[in-house]
């Protein structure tokens, strides 16, 4: 665990920087992991132990757990779940787009993005390209492109109405004229052949660094901190973790911002799958792995919104949350968020144990909020959830805002819940 919050966000930043899609993101988790003395699992083999520091890798995906040698009687799972994934543009397959003599990318709207956002920044393009033996092959430009806003002069009304057609507006400029395709430039530094790639999954991206900004240097400004910040945040803390008495997993889903149901998301079997394989490894049947379930937690870690200085009236008129104030416990009657009481006790036992604040997050009745992995999660497994997460404005924009601290008040409180708190 990194000792401040200076040094936490430097390290997010790298992390965030490291990691421009949920490919990326999933492939810089491993290697740390990897680093920090965790043995990468074969999900296609089967596992002689479980005990110990081990991880599952797939795609943009991974579950990581610390297990001790023997379950006592008591023992549950103690899990933490993010997502790798943020919204953007992804990349269509065929031939670049030609329009008016420019040579444009065609792409297809990725989640939910403030998609004015992303107008006249620096983008590049990132992802994996899969050859037809079933090989992928993480690959990333520098800025190559750009999707330029028409200027005022030929729109007068701009300032009054902005509004984007996903197809027509957004479709990113490449060059003039390009010599070869989009994937034979992105083939060429991997050398391998555009003819043997099966298909891509590709995805526009922010080339922006994160950088600490404010009067006080109290805010981070970065692309993706929906969710890098909070993915980061629980892998800080499963580095350096020891094995306690229960099982601590570490699950970073991917696809949360298109409804989490695929085989790497949090609708999927890959969190299930994990803790019954898990179970199984200490000689555990059915009755006794559901036992655990009911002895187990998780706490799922999203980002949330602080108080928008210049929209107090989109937010509750009680619960303004504020950022540098704490992480925040994200409440919802109709169960957008998993957190009840028992939950709310869990997540407060964690922070005092911490010694971190925490704030709590609920929606103005006329502003439904999002949702996260937690309900999902607590469906899937029917295990005890609680939703938190680190609070941001601009949530979904090419460049998000959050407090300094609060990413490390989040790792912080993570370890002292996976510590027994």
């Amino acid at each position: 665990m990194l000792n401040t919050a200076s040094e936490h966000i430097d390290s997010l930043a790298d992390f965030v920087a490291e990691s421009p899609t949920s490919l990326h993101a999933a492939a810089a988790i491993a290697e740390r992991l990897r680093q920090a003395g965790f043995e990468q699992a074969d999900p296609a083999q089967s596992w002689s132990s479980v005990s110990g520091r081990r991880f599952v890798l797939r795609d943009g995906a991974v579950i990581a757990w610390v297990a001790p040698e023997e379950l006592a009687e008591r023992s549950g799972f103690r899990i933490v779940g993010t997502h790798t994934d943020s919204p953007s543009f992804k990349v269509k397959p065929g031939d670049p787009i030609r329009s008016a003599g420019w040579t444009q990318v065609g792409v297809e709207v990725y989640g939910g993005p403030l998609l004015n956002s992303w107008l006249d920044r620096d983008l590049g393009i990132a992802g994996r390209v899969v050859t037809r033996d079933g090989v992928s092959h993480l690959v990333r430009t520098g800025p190559v492109a750009r999707i330029p806003q028409l200027a005022v002069h030929l729109d007068r009304g701009v300032n009054d109405a902005l509004k984007l057609d996903k197809q027509t507006s957004t479709q990113p400029v490449l060059a003039i004229e390009m010599p070869g395709s989009l994937l034979d430039h992105l083939c060429e530094p991997i050398e391998v052949s555009p003819d043997d790639v099966a298909l891509h999954d590709l995805f526009v991206y922010d080339t922006q660094r994160p950088a600490v900004i404010g009067m006080e240097k109290e805010f981070l400004a970065s692309g993706r901190l929906d969710n890098l910040a909070c993915t980061h945040g629980a892998l800080s803390a499963v580095e350096d973790l020891q094995a306690g008495s229960d099982v601590a997993v570490f699950a970073a889903f991917d696809h949360e911002e298109v409804g989490s149901a695929t085989t790497t998301g949090a609708a999927g079997p890959i969190l299930q799958d994990v803790l019954e394989r898990i179970a199984a490894g200490y000689g555990l049947a059915l009755d006794a792995t559901r036992a655990m379930y009911a002895r187990s937690s998780c706490i799922s870690a999203d980002t949330g919104h602080v108080v928008h200085p210049n929209y107090p009236n989109h937010h509750d008129p009680i619960n303004k949350p504020l950022p540098n104030r704490g992480p925040l416990l994200k409440l919802n009657a109709n169960q957008r968020y998993a957190t009840d009481g028992v939950g709310a006790a869990l997540w407060m036992r964690a922070c005092a144990a911490a010694d971190v604040p925490t704030q709590p997050f609920v929606s103005s009745n006329a502003v439904p909020c999002g949702s996260t992995i937690g309900p999902i999660t607590a469906t899937r497994l029917g295990i005890t959830t609680v939703d938190v997460g680190v609070g941001l404005l601009s949530m979904h924009s090419a460049r998000e805002l959050c407090g300094v601290d609060d990413p490390w008040y989040l790792a912080r409180a993570v370890e002292a819940y996976w510590n027994g708190a």
